[in-house]
C-alpha cells in the first residue's frame, strides 16, 4: 500500500499506516518489504547543472519511519530500488544475527563505523587536508572519494593521490577512503618500517 504525501494530513496518513502495518507485523515473524508501510512521492529535482551521477531522481520510495529508500525515473524504478536496498540489509542484517526492524516502528539513525579510518592515525587528517583540500572531514569506513567532490569521477583525485603520496590507488574501484588509506600505510611500511 503505497501513498502520494503532502502536508500535514499525509504526514498523519504515514502514521496511520505505520501503525496499521505494525499491527499486522504481528501475525508473521519473517517480514518482507510488502509489510512495511511505504511512500511513494516525487521531488524537484532543480534546474542546475549537475554530472550524471548526481542528478537528482524525480520519484522516491521509501519505508515510513525508517531512512530506507529507493529513487528512480518512474515510481516502479523507485520501488525497485528500495526492494534491492530492503533485500541488502535483510541479508546484512540476518548474517549479523540482527532482527530486521518490526514495520511501523521508528528506526533511529545509525551511524556507520569508522574503525578503519580511525587507525589509520594522523595519516586520514592529512588526507583530508592535502588530497580532499579540507581543514577537517566527517568520515566513516563507507565513505569514498566521491563522496567529496562534484566531478563525474574520481579521477582527479586518485592523480593527486598519486602526486601527494606515491601510491596509485586507480584499481580500488570501491574509491573508499578507508582502502585508500591502507594502500598508503601499507607502501610506507613496503618502503620505511619505522616510518608507521
Amino acid at each position: 500500500m503505497a501513498m502520494q504525501p503532502s502536508g500535514f494530513i499525509h504526514r498523519f496518513c504515514w502514521q496511520a499506516l505505520a501503525l496499521w502495518k505494525r499491527l499486522l507485523s504481528f501475525g508473521k515473524r519473517d517480514w518482507n518489504l510488502e509489510d512495511y508501510p511505504v511512500i511513494l512521492r516525487t521531488q524537484e529535482t532543480g534546474d542546475e547543472p549537475r554530472p550524471q551521477r548526481l542528478q537528482l531522481q524525480p520519484h522516491v520510495a521509501q519505508i515510513v519511519n525508517w531512512w530506507m529508500s529507493g529513487a528512480g525515473e518512474t515510481q516502479a524504478d523507485a520501488s525497485a530500488e528500495l526492494e534491492r536496498n530492503f533485500q541488502n540489509v535483510k541479508i546484512a542484517r540476518a548474517s549479523a544475527g540482527k532482527p530486521l526492524p518490526r514495520p511501523g516502528a521508528q528506526v533511529p539513525i545509525q551511524w556507520a563505523s569508522n574503525e578503519r579510518i580511525a587507525a589509520t592515525g594522523d595519516l586520514a587528517a592529512d588526507f583530508v587536508q592535502r588530497v580532499l583540500g579540507f581543514d577537517w572531514a566527517v568520515m566513516s569506513d563507507d565513505s569514498s572519494l566521491g563522496d567529496f567532490h562534484s566531478e563525474e569521477t574520481n579521477l582527479a583525485l586518485i592523480i593527486k593521490i598519486k602526486d601527494v603520496y606515491g601510491v596509485d590507488v586507480s584499481d580500488i574501484e570501491s574509491a573508499r577512503v578507508c582502502e585508500i588509506l591502507e594502500r598508503i600505510l601499507q607502501s610506507r611500511s613496503r618502503v620505511d618500517p619505522l616510518r608507521i
